[in-house]
């Protein structure tokens, strides 16, 4: 995470703006007199409205935990994958 005052941000914004998007780094603005703004990609954003919503569901996020517990312990299967004929 990076953080930098508003000015830097304006004298190098496409350098800053190709570390979020290119190292997917999040940037925080500092504003003097203000409240700081958050940069990052579209692609984290996508991700972390995913994972909101995906874990603000009581089942889903029941059903997330109980997957992750069977994979801490163990209790997986593996399968070969087989693909199968189109019907013509």
């Amino acid at each position: 995470m990076l953080a930098v005052n508003y000015t830097n941000l304006r004298e190098n914004m496409k350098a800053y703006m190709d570390k979020v998007t290119e190292d997917y780094e999040t940037v925080i603005v500092t504003r003097k007199d203000n409240r700081n703004v958050v940069i990052l990609s579209e692609e984290n954003y996508n991700n972390l409205m995913e994972n909101a919503y995906l874990m603000g569901n009581k089942a889903n996020f029941d059903w997330l935990m109980e997957s992750k517990a069977q994979l801490e312990k163990g209790a997986v299967a593996i399968h070969d994958l087989t693909e199968e004929a189109a019907d013509e």
